[in-house]
């Protein structure tokens, strides 16, 4: 039975009020990691939200980097700091291109190839679909 939207909710209710340093939940089709404390945790990469599941595609030659999840785009891994990456940058799989906002949990998404970002499609602190196209990536062949 897969999680509600109350579900988690109701984890981070509980972790927030216990001494549980760290959680992790997964089950087929969710995957929920929480860390507790005043240590800021590193951006985690996102995982796709079903098996099987990418949140990258191939359209027309360039790569489209889609949100994994529903959540707020951030740009930036702070307000002020310059972009992860713009129009012009060369990426790797593992780059992180962005942040996807959830329940104020910070997930990285990287790029998952390797190749030169051609377009920025959402604006810094949108709230963005899971699905919905991030970047426009053209591939190194």
């Amino acid at each position: 039975m897969p999680l509600s939207d109350d579900d988690v909710r109701e984890i981070l209710r509980l972790i927030d009020e216990s001494d549980v340093g760290e959680l992790r939940v997964e089950t087929e089709r969710f995957s929920l990691y929480v860390r507790h404390g005043d240590d800021a945790p590193e951006p985690v990469p996102a995982e796709p939200a079903s098996p099987g599941a990418t949140p990258q595609s191939v359209d027309g030659g360039l790569h489209t980097v889609a949100s994994p999840m529903l959540g707020t785009f951030y740009r930036a891994q702070a307000p002020g700091a310059p972009p992860f990456v713009d129009v012009g940058t060369r990426v790797e799989p593992d780059t992180i291109v962005c942040l996807i906002e959830v329940m104020k949990m910070m997930n990285s998404v990287p790029a998952g190839v390797v190749g030169t970002i051609v377009e920025v499609c959402a604006e810094n602190a949108e709230l963005v679909e899971n699905g919905a196209p991030l970047f426009q990536i053209r591939p190194e062949r």
